[in-house]
Order: structure tokens, then C-alpha cells, then sequence
């Protein structure tokens, strides 16, 4: 399982993640690290949390972010909080490394996304943008969609073309988790914890 003080890094991105509270530590509620950036690096691709919050604080260097159609810069200080929905981007747009405070509220399974998509990049598992084939994507988006969708194509589209290659991609072996990069199994989605009435 995920815990405090965990370092994942993404050669091809130049990202780093150091976890400093998982969801474990917070009963689910916040996913934290702080996040290093190589000058040049990026996110691989522009993307979506359909149910979480995401916090942006620069603690030092550029960070450019693209959201809502448009592209601000943050400096040493800045805060940005994305709201759930909204597609965005990110970029080092310095010189120097960038380091952000990152969270998500709630942290539901992101920590577990990560490690995998992490894992692959560190595995030579990705391309020169940073990621996996087809296949593989299709796999890790199936199966965390709670979690990060693609911004394009729209969702309903994304569901027909991505669920046929999920499922060609588990029978070839792809999964959207390995005891390799995490101890802790993959849980049901969000979705599925929705408290329920209780009889008296």
C-alpha cells in the first residue's frame, strides 16, 4: 500500500511524486504530494477528475496550467483549485525544477493510478509523450474512470471506443494493477461505495 514519504517518478515526463499524506491517512478524504518537475516537463496528456477537486500551490519555479480554454502562469506562492469536470493541463514553463503542492479531495483510488501509470513509464512501458499503448491505456482508463477521464473524446465516446480495448487488453494480460508497484489490491470504483439505507 501507498504511505507517506513514497517516491514515484515518470522518466519520460520528468515528473516526481512524493507522497505526503495518502488516503489511508486521511480516511479517504485528501490525496497530498508534493510534485517535482524537470524544466521541460509535463502531464502527459489533458485530462479530467470527474468527481474530485484539485488543488494546485507552487511552492517553487513556473508552473503553466491550461484550463478553460485558457493559459495562466503561477508563480512561488499561487494557489489554483480545479474543480471537479473541468479539463486541464499542466506544464513546467521554467528553467529550473518545479515543485508543487499537490492534493486531491477526495483521494479515492488516485494513489493506486499513479503507481501503476508510473510503474509502466519506469518499466519503458510508454512512449516519447509519456503513454502506454492502446491497449494499456485503455485498461488503466476503464478501470479509473472515477478517478481521471481524457478531456477529448467526449465521455460517451470514450466508453464505446475504450471498453472493447479494455477488455482485448485484460485478456492479453494488461491490468490496472500489479503487486509490483503496489502492495494494496485494486478496490471497487467510487461509485460503488455509495452508502445504501440500512433496514431498522
Amino acid at each position: 500500500m501507498a504511505k507517506s514519504g513514497d517516491i514515484l517518478e515518470h522518466p519520460v515526463t520528468g515528473e516526481r511524486l512524493v507522497w505526503r499524506k495518502v488516503a489511508r491517512d486521511t480516511g479517504g478524504e485528501l490525496l497530498q504530494a508534493d510534485l517535482y518537475v524537470a524544466p521541460g516537463g509535463f502531464v502527459a496528456a489533458e485530462h479530467v477528475h470527474p468527481m474530485q477537486e484539485e488543488r494546485f500551490e507552487v511552492l517553487a519555479g513556473v508552473l503553466r496550467l491550461h484550463i478553460d480554454g485558457k493559459e495562466k502562469t503561477m508563480r512561488t506562492g499561487e494557489i489554483e483549485v480545479v474543480p471537479a469536470g473541468r479539463p486541464h493541463v499542466w506544464w513546467n514553463g521554467g528553467q529550473e525544477e518545479l515543485h508543487v503542492l499537490g492534493e486531491f479531495r477526495p483521494a479515492l483510488r488516485t494513489e493506486m493510478f499513479f503507481e501503476t501509470y508510473f510503474g509502466w513509464a519506469k518499466d519503458g512501458k510508454t512512449n516519447r509523450k509519456g503513454l502506454p499503448n492502446p491497449l494499456r491505456l485503455a485498461v488503466l482508463v476503464d478501470a479509473y474512470q472515477d478517478e481521471l477521464r481524457l478531456a477529448r473524446p467526449p465521455f460517451a465516446i470514450q466508453r464505446a471506443l475504450f471498453g472493447p480495448l479494455a477488455m482485448l487488453g485484460r485478456l492479453l494480460g494488461y491490468r490496472a494493477w500489479y503487486a509490483r508497484y503496489s502492495a494494496e489490491p485494486l478496490g471497487p470504483p467510487a461509485r460503488y461505495h455509495e452508502r445504501r439505507p440500512t433496514s431498522a
